[in-house]
């Protein structure tokens, strides 16, 4: 081969953008749910935006993401192409399933999104309102079934508080807790439960549809183009914000984890990423690096100190 022709085919492959690792996400929960929405959310942004060639997704539901979380860690280490979903929910669940893994072992990468807990009842639902719940709660706290996520999650811990915040023992709260959020949005709409109490995505399309009517939001304020007052606007002195996560397998090398960090940086300021945030009612809480590993150590600290409160932690 004549070796100017030889060099330029070789100066136009270097000339062609490399794709970085190919990732697999966990989600350690069914599909439907918050964490399965934010790894597909991921999976789209990555690929769309050239920033990885292939992504796939796995779910492996069970025990608040304790069971996906112990199969990452065992199964991943040293893997730079491994990635997990967790957050606040994770964070309860391993404390109240006394998980003999945590998020020490992980990886932290980033914080990625903030997202408003709901209140929600059926559409044929007699509660109008959060006063209406608060009387039924206080008459006999059993009477009221909450179906939310799992058990120590953002769900459970906004339910108790709630009771706390109005007076009824949190510990009487009767709370049933679900994998995924598609099982949660199956037994509400079937009339199995009374309240339904989840992220705000997991019901949007229900409440547009007018299936379901939102009670109340759990952020400091209300939800951009959604028609339902913040807690303490409906005479409850407390809001929580649920967030999500993104971490990677332990025993990876610091330069893996930067290349990481770069490429999850690059999907946050991507167009898909925003879109989806927009679309989700998701709130952009990116924070990665040290800072993120701080806050996350502290969010542990306060999430038990809340789980104790409420009894679910002793």
């Amino acid at each position: 081969m004549n070796k100017l022709v030889f060099a330029a085919l070789i100066t136009g492959a270097l000339a062609v953008p490399a794709f970085a690792a190919d990732y697999t996400i966990m989600a350690p929960a069914a599909p439907g749910g918050g964490w399965d929405q934010t790894a597909r959310a991921m999976q789209e942004a990555l690929q769309s935006d050239g920033i990885s060639g292939n992504v796939q997704v796995t779910n492996v539901p069970g025990a608040g993401g304790t069971i996906g979380l112990a199969q990452f860690v065992n199964q991943s280490t040293g893997n730079p192409n491994a990635l997990i979903v967790g957050g606040y929910v994770m964070v309860g669940a391993i404390l109240t399933n006394a998980s003999p893994v945590t998020l020490e072992q992980v990886t932290p990468i980033a914080r990625l999104t903030g997202e408003a807990v709901v209140v929600v009842v059926p559409a044929a639902s007699d509660l109008q309102t959060m006063d209406d719940l608060v009387a039924k709660l206080k008459a006999d706290p059993g009477s009221v079934s909450w179906a939310g996520g799992s058990a120590g999650g953002a769900d459970h811990i906004t339910a108790g508080l709630i009771a706390k915040t109005v007076g009824v023992d949190p510990t009487a709260v009767n709370y049933i807790a679900y994998s995924g959020g598609g099982e949660a949005l199956a037994a509400l709409l079937g009339g199995q439960v009374t309240v339904g109490i989840s992220g705000y995505s997991e019901f949007a399309s229900q409440i547009a549809a007018g299936e379901l009517r939102l009670l109340a939001v759990s952020s400091d304020e209300r939800i951009p183009g959604v028609d339902a007052p913040t807690l303490r606007e409906a005479g409850i002195d407390m809001a929580l914000q649920n967030w999500r996560m993104v971490a990677a397998a332990p025993g990876i090398t610091d330069e893996q984890k930067a290349s990481i960090t770069a490429d999850i940086e690059k999907m946050v300021n991507s167009q898909s990423w925003k879109t989806t945030l927009e679309t989700k009612g998701w709130v952009d809480t990116y924070l990665a690096g040290g800072e993120f590993a701080a806050q996350l150590a502290a969010d542990t600290a306060a999430t038990e100190a809340i789980l104790k409160d409420i009894g679910l932690v002793q």
